[in-house]
């Protein structure tokens, strides 16, 4: 793990729908990056950012907007693509620098995928903490916890909207502020 006082947190949000399969795994795409930093020294969490990214190759169902909150029409509007926000990422945040964090591996895994499948440069460090099994580690579970519930296990307030990427990313930072301090 690379040293330092500031790890980045990631959460992804992408297009989805209520029927959950084959269909998903294979056209589901990135449609918001949430990112922040979270100081380990101080516990004090900043940067707290959605990018919002266009989906090329599917919509965004009635579903995934229920879920999100995120519509075509804000994507339309905000949204950039991928290789933007991937660009963005490294310039603002010097990811390839810093330990990220994510809660549980589907980010890491899918993010990559992305990367891989619209060509476009891997943004983020080799370094990843897997804040869902470091959690459980922490507890000493058998399996882990999702995210809503470890919020609640732990007493920390849910902060946002469950499923936007930035407010996703801003709790999990507030879970691994629990478990690098306790």
């Amino acid at each position: 793990m690379k040293t330092t006082n500031k790890i980045l947190v990631v959460d992804l949000e992408a297009t989805c729908w209520e029927e959950d399969g084959e269909y998903q795994k294979t056209h589901s795409e990135i449609i918001e990056i949430g990112i922040c930093v979270l100081n380990t020294s101080n516990g004090e969490i900043t940067q707290k950012q959605g990018i919002l990214v266009k989906s090329q190759r599917s919509k965004v169902s009635e579903f995934c907007t229920k879920l999100t909150t995120i519509t075509p029409e804000l994507l339309d509007q905000k949204g950039i693509l991928l290789a933007d926000a991937c660009e963005l990422i490294m310039d603002e945040y010097q990811s390839e620098d810093y330990t990220w964090a994510s809660y549980g591996n589907y980010d890491k895994s899918f993010f990559m995928a992305q990367c891989k499948r619209f060509g476009v440069i891997y943004p983020m460090s080799n370094d990843h903490i897997n804040v869902k099994v470091a959690l459980s580690d922490k507890l000493k579970l058998d399996r882990g916890m999702g995210m809503e519930r470890a919020l609640k296990h732990l007493k920390i307030p849910m902060d946002g909207i469950h499923h936007r990427g930035v407010d996703d990313a801003y709790n999990t930072a507030k879970i691994l502020n629990w478990i690098l301090k306790h």
